[in-house]
């Protein structure tokens, strides 16, 4: 009798993470910003149909970055998740918190169990309500964003993230260049600037530019044109 071929738990788990990094590098980065009104997502998106940024929900947006067609089967569960606590008990009660717990929940899962993992980074971002309107709640009067990877280990972010082949270098650009209380034109100038780096040019046709502004109301996720990006960046 043939004795089974043996893996040691540590190596299987290192290549399934290094798999899952070099899909994820082969892609290109997205970043996310806070301004004075709200969160800005920014991708390298060159494609007129195919969308790495997304709405979820009221206050609530979803990007990916790496296998498109992996990260969009997540944002898909992440809509149906949505809806259905919003009409089971209040929309009130659909917060960033818990969707990035049930796709952390979900990416562990496939990383720890399946033989392929998924070749993803999901951001999960929602803005805050106004601070009055939301009564003293600290968790509904803060923007936040919950930067989730291939493994399902969850980040709390602050002020801003990047996700993708290059993160650790464009974040080190986007932080020489961020401050409190930026406009939208100069948060997208900064994650622009960051994204391309020293010896390139981003011009809007290569751009996918959301925001998720407070002072729309309830349904704060707006997509910005090609026009207004070129406005924006001046």
């Amino acid at each position: 009798m043939s004795m089974p071929f043996y893996v040691a738990p540590e190596q299987v788990m290192k290549d399934r993470a290094d798999y899952a990094r070099k899909g994820i590098a082969r892609g290109r980065s997205l970043a996310a910003v806070l301004y004075d009104d709200g969160v800005l997502i920014c991708a390298e998106n060159p494609s007129t149909t195919l969308r790495k940024v997304s709405e979820i929900y009221d206050r609530i947006a979803f990007a990916g970055v790496g296998r498109y067609s992996e990260f969009d089967q997540l944002r898909i569960a992440g809509v149906r998740h949505a809806d259905l606590k919003g009409y089971s008990f209040s929309r009130e009660d659909v917060d960033a918190r818990s969707l990035a717990n049930q796709y952390a929940q979900i990416l562990n899962q496939v990383f720890t169990h399946e033989i392929k993992p998924l070749e993803v980074e999901i951001l999960v971002a929602e803005v805050a309500e106004d601070p009055e309107i939301a009564g003293g709640d600290h968790r509904r009067s803060t923007d936040q964003l919950f930067h989730i990877l291939y493994d399902g280990t969850v980040m709390d972010e602050k002020n801003f993230t990047v996700l993708g082949g290059e993160a650790d270098a464009i974040a080190g650009r986007l932080e020489d260049s961020f401050a409190e209380g930026l406009s939208l034109a100069e948060a997208l100038q900064a994650a622009v600037k960051a994204l391309a780096g020293p010896d390139r040019e981003l011009k809007a046709d290569e751009l996918e530019v959301a925001i998720l502004a407070r002072s729309s109301g309830r349904r704060a996720f707006e997509r910005l044109d090609d026009e207004r990006v070129t406005e924006l960046l001046g």
